[in-house]
Protein backbone atom coordinates (compact mmCIF):
# COMPACT_ATOMS: atom_id res chain seq x y z
CA UNK A 1 0.00 0.00 0.00
CA UNK A 2 1.41 3.43 -0.56
CA UNK A 3 1.01 6.52 0.67
CA UNK A 4 0.83 9.39 -1.38
CA UNK A 5 0.67 12.97 -0.64
CA UNK A 6 0.31 15.90 -3.31
CA UNK A 7 0.72 19.21 -2.36
CA UNK A 8 -0.28 19.18 0.91
CA UNK A 9 -0.77 22.26 3.75
CA UNK A 10 -1.57 22.08 7.22
CA UNK A 11 -2.20 24.82 9.81
CA UNK A 12 -3.55 24.77 13.11
CA UNK A 13 -6.43 26.42 14.29
CA UNK A 14 -7.13 28.32 11.48
CA UNK A 15 -8.46 31.97 11.49
CA UNK A 16 -7.47 32.40 15.14
CA UNK A 17 -4.84 34.33 16.72
CA UNK A 18 -3.30 31.47 16.85
CA UNK A 19 -2.84 30.09 13.90
CA UNK A 20 0.25 28.34 13.14
CA UNK A 21 1.31 26.64 9.68
CA UNK A 22 2.88 23.42 9.95
CA UNK A 23 3.13 21.91 6.71
CA UNK A 24 4.20 24.21 3.38
CA UNK A 25 3.19 22.09 -0.36
CA UNK A 26 4.33 18.70 0.91
CA UNK A 27 4.70 16.69 -2.12
CA UNK A 28 5.88 12.94 -0.80
CA UNK A 29 5.28 9.31 -1.96
CA UNK A 30 5.96 6.74 0.56
CA UNK A 31 6.18 3.30 -1.33
CA UNK A 32 4.55 -0.55 -0.23
CA UNK A 33 7.41 -2.26 1.49
CA UNK A 34 9.82 0.68 2.14
CA UNK A 35 11.96 1.60 4.87
CA UNK A 36 11.89 5.34 4.75
CA UNK A 37 13.38 8.04 7.26
CA UNK A 38 12.53 11.17 8.36
CA UNK A 39 14.85 13.45 9.67
CA UNK A 40 14.43 17.64 10.66
CA UNK A 41 14.98 19.66 13.97
CA UNK A 42 12.32 20.12 16.49
CA UNK A 43 9.51 21.81 14.85
CA UNK A 44 10.31 21.15 11.26
CA UNK A 45 6.71 19.41 10.60
CA UNK A 46 7.41 15.62 11.66
CA UNK A 47 5.02 14.81 13.91
CA UNK A 48 1.94 16.19 12.09
CA UNK A 49 3.46 14.95 8.86
CA UNK A 50 2.91 11.64 11.11
CA UNK A 51 -0.53 12.12 12.28
CA UNK A 52 -1.60 12.68 8.41
CA UNK A 53 -0.04 9.19 7.41
CA UNK A 54 -3.44 7.17 9.25
CA UNK A 55 -5.74 10.69 8.90
CA UNK A 56 -5.48 11.63 12.59
CA UNK A 57 -5.50 14.54 11.17
CA UNK A 58 -6.51 16.12 7.77
CA UNK A 59 -4.91 18.54 5.31
CA UNK A 60 -5.82 22.05 5.17
CA UNK A 61 -4.98 21.70 1.34
CA UNK A 62 -4.58 19.45 -1.20
CA UNK A 63 -4.46 15.32 -0.93
CA UNK A 64 -3.57 12.71 1.03
CA UNK A 65 -4.04 8.99 -0.68
CA UNK A 66 -3.36 6.69 1.99
CA UNK A 67 -3.92 2.96 -0.15
CA UNK A 68 -7.35 3.75 -2.29
CA UNK A 69 -8.49 6.07 0.46
CA UNK A 70 -7.99 9.70 -0.70
CA UNK A 71 -7.72 12.05 2.15
CA UNK A 72 -8.99 15.88 1.45
CA UNK A 73 -10.21 18.70 3.86
CA UNK A 74 -13.49 17.45 3.17
CA UNK A 75 -13.34 14.08 4.34
CA UNK A 76 -15.59 13.06 7.01
CA UNK A 77 -14.42 12.10 9.97
CA UNK A 78 -16.31 9.05 9.72
CA UNK A 79 -15.51 5.95 7.96
CA UNK A 80 -11.52 6.38 8.79
CA UNK A 81 -10.99 3.20 11.36
CA UNK A 82 -9.94 1.05 8.82
CA UNK A 83 -7.16 3.30 7.97
CA UNK A 84 -6.41 3.37 11.39
CA UNK A 85 -5.67 -0.93 11.21
CA UNK A 86 -3.87 -0.52 8.09
CA UNK A 87 -1.29 1.95 9.69
CA UNK A 88 0.04 1.65 12.97
CA UNK A 89 1.66 4.87 14.98
CA UNK A 90 4.11 4.04 17.69
CA UNK A 91 4.76 7.67 19.36
CA UNK A 92 7.50 8.62 21.60
CA UNK A 93 7.44 6.55 24.82
CA UNK A 94 4.40 3.99 23.97
CA UNK A 95 4.62 2.64 27.07
CA UNK A 96 2.74 5.66 28.74
CA UNK A 97 -0.39 4.19 27.24
CA UNK A 98 -0.12 0.81 28.81
CA UNK A 99 -3.60 0.26 30.86
CA UNK A 100 -4.31 -2.71 31.16
CA UNK A 101 -4.40 -5.53 34.08
CA UNK A 102 -2.29 -7.54 32.07
CA UNK A 103 0.00 -7.43 28.82
CA UNK A 104 -1.92 -9.91 26.89
CA UNK A 105 -5.26 -7.83 27.70
CA UNK A 106 -3.59 -4.44 26.58
CA UNK A 107 -2.11 -6.26 23.30
CA UNK A 108 -5.42 -7.65 22.97
CA UNK A 109 -7.23 -4.12 23.51
CA UNK A 110 -7.24 -2.84 19.74
CA UNK A 111 -7.98 -5.78 18.31
CA UNK A 112 -11.18 -6.29 20.18
CA UNK A 113 -11.95 -3.07 19.67
CA UNK A 114 -12.21 -3.61 16.06
CA UNK A 115 -14.41 -6.25 16.06
CA UNK A 116 -11.98 -9.71 16.70
CA UNK A 117 -13.56 -11.91 18.81
CA UNK A 118 -11.74 -12.56 22.80
CA UNK A 119 -10.24 -15.76 21.46
CA UNK A 120 -9.09 -14.14 18.33
CA UNK A 121 -7.43 -11.37 19.74
CA UNK A 122 -5.37 -13.84 22.74
CA UNK A 123 -3.96 -15.78 19.35
CA UNK A 124 -3.07 -12.56 18.14
CA UNK A 125 -1.33 -11.27 21.53
CA UNK A 126 0.55 -14.72 21.75
CA UNK A 127 1.77 -14.26 17.96
CA UNK A 128 3.02 -10.39 18.84
CA UNK A 129 4.43 -10.80 22.17
CA UNK A 130 6.78 -13.43 20.42
CA UNK A 131 7.28 -11.09 17.24
CA UNK A 132 8.40 -8.26 19.85
CA UNK A 133 11.07 -10.71 21.40
CA UNK A 134 9.34 -11.49 24.51
CA UNK A 135 8.19 -14.96 25.59
CA UNK A 136 4.69 -16.17 25.97
CA UNK A 137 4.90 -15.89 30.27
CA UNK A 138 4.69 -12.33 29.78
CA UNK A 139 1.51 -12.27 28.78
CA UNK A 140 -0.22 -13.11 32.34
CA UNK A 141 2.08 -10.34 34.14
CA UNK A 142 1.00 -6.78 34.71
CA UNK A 143 2.66 -4.46 32.38
CA UNK A 144 3.72 -2.57 35.08
CA UNK A 145 5.69 -4.82 36.97
CA UNK A 146 7.91 -5.02 33.62
CA UNK A 147 11.39 -3.11 32.63
CA UNK A 148 10.62 -0.10 30.71
CA UNK A 149 12.08 -1.39 27.53
CA UNK A 150 9.77 -4.27 28.11
CA UNK A 151 6.75 -1.96 28.88
CA UNK A 152 7.66 -0.47 25.01
CA UNK A 153 7.82 -3.97 23.35
CA UNK A 154 4.72 -4.89 24.91
CA UNK A 155 3.18 -1.27 23.70
CA UNK A 156 4.45 -2.02 20.28
CA UNK A 157 3.07 -5.04 20.24
CA UNK A 158 -0.36 -4.06 20.61
CA UNK A 159 -0.05 -1.74 17.61
CA UNK A 160 1.26 -4.58 16.12
CA UNK A 161 -1.80 -6.94 17.00
CA UNK A 162 -3.83 -4.24 14.30
CA UNK A 163 -1.94 -6.02 11.72
CA UNK A 164 -1.22 -2.98 9.91
CA UNK A 165 0.51 -2.46 6.18
CA UNK A 166 2.67 0.48 7.71
CA UNK A 167 4.12 1.34 10.93
CA UNK A 168 5.25 4.66 11.58
CA UNK A 169 7.99 4.97 14.56
CA UNK A 170 8.48 8.58 15.80
CA UNK A 171 11.79 8.21 17.87
CA UNK A 172 11.30 4.66 18.76
CA UNK A 173 14.77 4.40 20.54
CA UNK A 174 14.38 7.08 23.17
CA UNK A 175 15.25 7.27 26.37
CA UNK A 176 16.66 3.25 26.01
CA UNK A 177 20.23 2.49 26.51
CA UNK A 178 22.66 1.46 23.84
CA UNK A 179 22.05 -1.90 23.66
CA UNK A 180 18.45 -1.91 24.07
CA UNK A 181 18.57 0.33 21.31
CA UNK A 182 20.52 -1.56 18.58
CA UNK A 183 17.22 -4.74 20.06
CA UNK A 184 14.74 -2.36 19.20
CA UNK A 185 16.51 -1.31 16.00
CA UNK A 186 17.38 -4.96 14.79
CA UNK A 187 13.41 -6.41 15.77
CA UNK A 188 12.14 -3.25 13.40
CA UNK A 189 14.46 -4.16 10.57
CA UNK A 190 13.47 -7.99 10.84
CA UNK A 191 9.30 -7.00 10.56
CA UNK A 192 10.83 -5.02 7.31
CA UNK A 193 12.39 -8.10 5.95
CA UNK A 194 10.88 -10.82 7.33
CA UNK A 195 7.30 -10.06 7.33
CA UNK A 196 7.11 -7.20 4.29
CA UNK A 197 5.64 -4.29 6.33
CA UNK A 198 6.57 -0.78 5.27
CA UNK A 199 8.66 1.19 7.54
CA UNK A 200 8.32 4.87 8.44
CA UNK A 201 11.39 6.12 10.83
CA UNK A 202 11.51 9.66 12.41
CA UNK A 203 14.74 10.05 14.15
CA UNK A 204 17.33 11.88 14.65
CA UNK A 205 20.23 9.23 15.22
CA UNK A 206 22.01 9.59 11.43
CA UNK A 207 23.80 5.91 12.12
CA UNK A 208 19.98 4.31 12.04
CA UNK A 209 18.99 6.21 8.91
CA UNK A 210 22.37 4.83 7.49
CA UNK A 211 21.99 1.11 8.69
CA UNK A 212 18.34 0.62 7.88
CA UNK A 213 16.46 3.81 6.03
CA UNK A 214 16.14 2.77 1.66
CA UNK A 215 14.75 6.31 1.54
CA UNK A 216 15.32 9.60 3.70
CA UNK A 217 13.41 12.88 3.69
CA UNK A 218 14.51 15.92 5.01
CA UNK A 219 11.77 18.10 6.53
CA UNK A 220 13.03 21.78 7.42
CA UNK A 221 10.17 24.60 8.66
CA UNK A 222 7.46 22.28 7.22
CA UNK A 223 8.99 21.89 3.72
CA UNK A 224 10.78 18.81 2.05
CA UNK A 225 13.97 20.13 2.04
CA UNK A 226 15.92 17.33 0.48
CA UNK A 227 15.16 13.67 -0.53
CA UNK A 228 16.76 10.56 -1.72
CA UNK A 229 18.49 7.16 -1.12
CA UNK A 230 20.69 7.78 2.30
CA UNK A 231 23.74 7.35 0.04
CA UNK A 232 22.87 10.07 -2.16
CA UNK A 233 21.32 12.62 0.81
CA UNK A 234 24.53 11.75 2.95
CA UNK A 235 27.13 12.23 0.43
CA UNK A 236 26.04 16.41 0.66
CA UNK A 237 28.36 16.49 4.15
CA UNK A 238 28.75 20.13 4.14
CA UNK A 239 25.21 20.94 3.27
CA UNK A 240 23.75 18.34 6.19
CA UNK A 241 26.30 20.48 8.30
CA UNK A 242 25.21 23.59 7.75
CA UNK A 243 21.74 22.88 8.39
CA UNK A 244 22.67 21.29 11.44
CA UNK A 245 21.72 17.75 10.77
CA UNK A 246 24.92 15.59 11.14
CA UNK A 247 26.01 12.35 8.94
CA UNK A 248 26.47 8.77 10.18
CA UNK A 249 30.00 8.00 12.15
CA UNK A 250 31.37 6.20 9.78
CA UNK A 251 30.96 9.02 7.21
CA UNK A 252 32.32 11.67 9.53
CA UNK A 253 35.30 9.33 10.31
CA UNK A 254 35.94 8.85 6.50
CA UNK A 255 35.84 12.67 6.00
CA UNK A 256 38.96 12.85 8.31
CA UNK A 257 40.67 10.21 6.76
CA UNK A 258 39.98 12.29 3.67
CA UNK A 259 41.69 15.47 5.23
CA UNK A 260 44.59 12.98 6.07
CA UNK A 261 45.25 11.78 2.38
CA UNK A 262 42.83 8.93 1.65
CA UNK A 263 40.22 9.13 -1.17
CA UNK A 264 36.72 7.44 -1.46
CA UNK A 265 35.18 7.11 -4.59
CA UNK A 266 31.65 7.86 -2.43
CA UNK A 267 31.63 8.28 1.36
CA UNK A 268 30.78 5.14 3.43
CA UNK A 269 27.72 5.14 5.40
CA UNK A 270 27.88 2.34 8.18
CA UNK A 271 31.09 0.74 9.89
CA UNK A 272 30.80 -2.21 7.09
CA UNK A 273 31.18 0.07 4.40
CA UNK A 274 33.94 2.05 5.60
CA UNK A 275 35.58 -1.00 7.21
CA UNK A 276 35.30 -2.68 3.36
CA UNK A 277 36.61 0.14 1.54
CA UNK A 278 40.13 0.55 3.68
CA UNK A 279 40.84 -3.00 3.39
CA UNK A 280 40.27 -2.47 -0.70
CA UNK A 281 42.59 0.03 -0.40
CA UNK A 282 45.33 -1.90 1.68
CA UNK A 283 45.55 -4.58 -0.36
CA UNK A 284 45.61 -2.24 -3.00
CA UNK A 285 48.68 -0.44 -1.69
CA UNK A 286 50.26 -4.11 -0.45
CA UNK A 287 49.98 -5.15 -4.06
CA UNK A 288 51.34 -1.68 -5.69
CA UNK A 289 54.88 -2.75 -3.62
Amino acid sequence: MDIHFEKVDFTYQPNTPFEQRALFDVNLTIKADSYTAIVGHTGSGKSTLLQHLNALIKPTSGTVQIGERMITPATDNKNLKPIRKKVGIVFQFPEAQLFEETVERDIAFGPKNFGVSDEAAKELAKKMITMVGLEESYLQRSPFELSGGQMRRVAIAGVLAMEPEVLVLDEPTAGLDPQGRRDMMAMFDRLHKEHGMTIVLVTHLMDDVANYADHVLVLEKGQIVKSGQPKTVFQDTEWLKAKQLGVPTATAFAEKLVNKGFSFSTLPLTADELADELLQQIQKAGAEQ
